[in-house]
């Protein structure tokens, strides 16, 4: 019988091991940037392997950098705020998910529903985090490997409106990634997944 359990251990641990996620990879001028997408937050997940996988974002940029704030990139915020439904999504607040440095999360106008612009996400880059915003915006992701990059572009020249003076082009994509490789990155998969 412990023969059969070790077994048992050993192809489950080798299985997982060799299973594969999806993880949000952004390219940019600067270097790349990888992004755990939370299974707690289906809707804002899904929506970004979607738009993600349609080169949605390809022809855009970070259109925000905030030093000790965020870099936020995808469309651009406008007067009108964000009006077309079809990128709109409805809020997805998880308690246990907060604004903790390289957390990931869905931008919005100022709307009464909190609503989240799918088209447009910011990268938390205050080490103290910014507890100000939880419950407040989606908080979908979480950056695993990047965050010396996310620093470099929170700190690139930029004008009096927070725009960069030198665009900070996007490449998303969504990659699949082993559990072994994530650990090598030292994240530790939720275990909801």
């Amino acid at each position: 019988m412990k023969k059969l359990l070790l077994f048992l251990l050993i192809i489950s641990s080798k299985s997982f091991a060799q299973k594969k996620y999806e993880i949000a990879q952004i390219k940019t001028p600067y270097g790349e940037i990888l992004v755990w997408l939370y299974n707690e937050t289906p809707k804002h997940k899904a929506s970004f392997i979607q738009l993600a996988k349609t080169g949605y974002w390809d022809s855009l940029t970070f259109n925000r950098v905030i030093p000790n704030f965020v870099i936020q990139g995808g469309c651009p915020d406008t007067e009108q705020g964000f009006k077309d439904t079809t990128y709109l999504l409805d809020p997805e607040f998880v308690p246990s998910l907060k604004h903790e440095y390289g957390t990931f999360a869905a931008g919005r106008d100022d709307n009464p529903g909190k609503v989240s612009a799918r088209c447009q996400f910011y990268i938390v880059q205050n080490k103290k985090g910014l507890a100000r915003l939880n419950n407040d915006y989606t908080v979908y992701g979480k950056v695993i490997k990047g965050m010396d990059i996310v620093d470099a572009i929170a700190n690139a020249p930029k004008d009096k409106t927070d725009t960069p003076l030198k665009a900070i082009t996007l490449d998303v994509n969504i990659m699949k990634v082993k559990a072994k490789k994530l650990n090598q990155y030292g994240f530790k998969i939720p275990r909801s997944n």
